[in-house]
């Protein structure tokens, strides 16, 4: 697949590679034809699924005998890397965790704790002339306690590797099940495996660790790069999965597959820290491969997710402290024509809650298989070193020790820099390979016009506008090798269905539109981080541009739009990959590129400094499409913000409220997504995306940050659930002393009506004073509710202790 040319144009970069059979071949970038036509010299996908018992039954016997007997390539033999899938490879590496010195003190450093807990609430009496052969004998006793323990959690977390033929079979059904579902098969890039492939040589030599630390869009991610791990000839990654997918019959399969499993949470359980951190030190030190997902959960949104330090924490200290010399970091982007579990997506994100995996869901998924979902596209960056990586952070900040321990006194603002700083690099080289789908370029161009839909002609010169801005951007587009992209087009709405874009029949010209916009977003999301930083210096542009009027009045000063484009880029901090080089170089850089292109001109005085910003004659005679594109990728995001916001207007508390009252935090955000349904249907919301959950709950963490609201991490009473929250006293709005209304001044407002300069401008929203009424009336009424809950909450632990005399007082919520 070319990385770099318009769908239209030929290859001319590293081509795709083709596996087939016993043969590896190199083809020329282009497009994939459906399984039924003969092979006519296009290129193939990396595994093509093998027949099908009733098409050709003499051909699926044979494909199965070859997996069964280990012919050729299946045999996997001698992958590249630490042996894997032997008989006794669980023992091996059991036996190798447990006897780790860090577990090791660890279990002695909590039997002594016990021992003198004992001791202390006189279990052990110290005056007894036997005192200290008991003390030994009981601390031996705990010691041997928790080994059992910790050879149990062992038992449950580890991968186990133990069998060829059965790596060889469970290959072949992964193969067919998702060759079946994924139509087109997996693709990458030549130049990329086979550097993977240098990559991996040397690291086998050296006894180091490569690193898979891949995005996280679908379960199929877990099979797509042991798949093609497999197929390539590399030892298989342990894959580090949450223990939710442990079910009966699918856990056990995956254990054996690769799978390890680990807890969503260890609380304060410092056993099972440490077991894990040995775990993890046992394969590096091996250099046995690792994989984990750098957003730690799948994203439902589409783009990707802020890091999760968790597992790359233990990682680094693995390096840091010296028990692992190196390991190889490899970040990989998996993008999909289509993500099989987005229809649940949208029902998570509007609330729905989640499901737990379990087996009859799993094999009731197995209609999906039926399905024509495209191809998967998996891209590797180029691998480096952890080790170099520290030692270049260690020379730009002479506040980072050489040996610095993270888990061992470090000062914890250099740990978190350095996590913080790693993480994001991972994810800024996941985007900087990742390949952009034509479904991604189709659903980007039907959520970015005014119009209720799009001819023909007319999605064809968007998706060709498109991929072109992509490219001129740095990013990848998926190539055909030459076919018209009208085809890639009717190609990709095949892909994502009518469910998703609907067509206007009977017209002169075929028309599309978007039927499942909420949906459709996941796709257009897989696009924003290319051009984040014009949307915001769109959307900071906005707020002159819609008071209309002459073009003159619609001029912005550059220090304003400075100030709007900072405030914009700290409000969506949690939100997006920026680019590293800073506010103003970033915002140079973007001033620059957009009068390259003719969407602004740019006021300068005789120094040359900008002094206002504006839309070209050229731009607005083309009715500000280019404009426009950009706002429309930032605004949903900006709605949900808003939306965020003037639901926290409605946390005010009552004028005769008599003490604190914490809100449960869950609830808040999902009233607040009760608020935004309500405002989309009596139109004043544009959009029903900003009623998603993820970008809510990104929100309020961004307003806990600026210390809008103030969150207890946990209840000081189970009866009263989880997280806490209240406004922060300086941040809480006065009522009307009249009629106790909220007013519509004060600090939040002031930063809620900041966020409402940027959103799009609707029929009701010029009308300020009625909107801001009816608005704010709406949140102080569901907001009322909030507290209602709060106050029967606080009152039912109050009454059980009435009735229950010694029991002891629940105290209240505190920071």
């Amino acid at each position: 697949m070319a990385d770099d040319e318009d769908l239209s144009s030929p290859p001319t970069s590293a081509p795709d590679l083709e596996i087939l059979g016993d043969q590896v071949t190199l083809h020329p970038s282009g497009y994939i034809e459906p399984s039924e036509r003969k092979n006519d010299g296009k290129d193939q996908a990396l595994m093509a699924h093998s027949g099908r018992f009733r098409k050709s039954p003499l051909e699926f016997l044979r494909e199965v005998s070859l997996h069964v007997s280990g012919t050729g390539w299946r045999a996997y033999e001698k992958p590249i890397g630490q042996p894997v899938f032997y008989s006794g490879f669980t023992e091996n590496m059991t036996v190798a965790v447990l006897s780790t010195p860090i577990l090791q003190k660890r279990i002695a450093e909590l039997a002594d704790k016990r021992v003198a807990v004992e001791v202390k609430e006189g279990l052990l009496n110290e005056d007894d002339r036997l005192f200290a052969s008991k003390k030994a004998h009981r601390r031996a006793a705990i010691e041997q306690s928790l080994q059992e323990v910790a050879e149990k959690l062992t038992d449950e977390m580890i991968c186990k590797m133990e069998s060829k033929r059965f790596i060889r079979g469970a290959y072949y059904m992964c193969a067919e099940l998702l060759t079946r579902a994924y139509h087109q098969g997996i693709h990458v890039s030549s130049e990329e495996v086979l550097r993977l492939r240098n990559v991996a040589a040397k690291a086998e030599k050296d006894k180091h660790s490569i690193v898979f630390l891949p995005c996280h869009r679908s379960h199929v991610d877990y099979v797509s790069l042991q798949l093609i791990c497999y197929r390539l000839g590399l030892a298989l990654p342990t894959v580090v999965a949450g223990d939710n997918l442990n079910f009966p019959v699918v856990g056990t399969f995956l254990q054996h597959a690769g799978a390890m499993w680990i807890r969503r949470s260890f609380s304060d359980d410092v056993l099972y820290t440490t077991l894990v951190q040995s775990y993890i030190d046992t394969l590096l030190q091996g250099g046995f491969n690792f994989e984990c997902f750098i957003e730690g959960g799948r994203s439902r949104t589409g783009k990707l997710l802020p890091p999760k330090f968790g597992i790359l924490s233990f990682i680094l200290d693995s390096i840091l402290s010296g028990r692992v010399e190196d390991a190889i970091i490899c970040p990989v982007s998996t993008q999909y024509d289509k993500v099989i579990e987005t229809e649940g997506y949208v029902g998570e994100l509007l609330g729905v809650p989640k499901k737990k995996e379990n087996l009859a869901d799993f094999l009731s998924a197995s209609s999906v298989l039926s399905l024509q979902l495209g191809r998967v596209d998996v891209r590797f960056h180029e691998p480096w070193s952890l080790r170099q990586f520290i030692q270049e952070q260690q020379g730009r900040s002479i506040s980072i020790p050489p040996q610095m321990d993270l888990k061992r006194g470090s000062d914890p603002d250099l740990r978190r820099r350095l996590l913080r700083t790693m993480s994001y690099k991972v994810l800024s080289d996941i985007n900087a390979v990742s390949v952009v789908m034509p479904t991604a370029l189709i659903g980007t161009v039907l959520l970015t016009l005014r119009g209720r839909g799009v001819g023909k002609a007319e999605l064809i010169r968007r998706v060709e506008w498109l991929s072109e801005r992509v490219q001129v951007k740095g990013g990848r587009v998926a190539h055909f090798a030459g076919a018209p992209t009208s085809v890639v087009i009717d190609r990709g709405l095949e892909v994502l269905g009518k469910e998703l874009v609907g067509l206007v029949e009977g017209l002169p010209e075929p028309t599309y539109y978007a039927v499942d916009r909420f949906q459709l977003s996941f796709y257009r999301n897989m696009t924003i981080h290319l051009f984040i930083s014009e949307a915001l210096v769109s959307a900071s542009m906005y707020s002159k541009i819609k008071q209309g009027g002459e073009h003159r009045r619609q001029r912005i000063s550059f220090e304003e739009l400075r100030t709007q484009v900072l405030f914009l880029s700290q409000l969506f901090r949690g939100e997006f990959i920026y680019p590293t080089e800073g506010l103003a170089v970033n915002l140079e850089n973007t001033l620059r590129g957009l009068e390259a292109d003719d969407v602004i001109e740019l006021e300068r005085a005789s120094d040359g400094n900008i002094i206002t910003v504006g839309l070209t004659s050229t731009e607005r005679k083309a009715g500000r499409e280019n404009y426009d594109f950009y706002c429309f990728l930032i605004w949903p995001f900006i709605e949900a913000s808003w939306l965020g916001a003037v639901s926290l207007m409605g946390l005010t508390p009552a004028a005769d409220q008599a003490g604190e009252i914490w809100l449960d935090a869950a609830k808040a955000q999902s009233s607040a997504q009760l608020l935004g349904k309500t405002l989309y249907h009596q139109g004043d919301l544009s959009y029903f995306e900003a009623v998603n959950k993820e970008t809510l709950k990104n929100a309020y963490q961004r307003f806990e940050e600026e210390g809008i609201i103030q969150v207890t991490k946990s209840s000081p009473s189970p009866k009263l659930g989880g997280p806490r929250m209240r406004l922060a006293p300086a941040w809480t709005p006065r009522r009307d002393a009249l009629d106790a209304h909220i007013a519509p001044s004060g600090r939040l407002w002031d930063f809620t009506e900041r966020i409402a300069r940027s959103r799009r401008e609707g029929k009701n929203r010029r009308d300020g004073a009625t909107v801001s009424t009816r608005v704010l009336r709406l949140a102080d009424s569901i907001g009322r509710k909030l507290f209602s809950v709060a106050h029967a909450e606080e009152a039912t632990p109050a009454r059980a202790r009435r009735a229950a005399p010694g029991t002891p007082v629940v105290a209240q919520p505190h920071l």
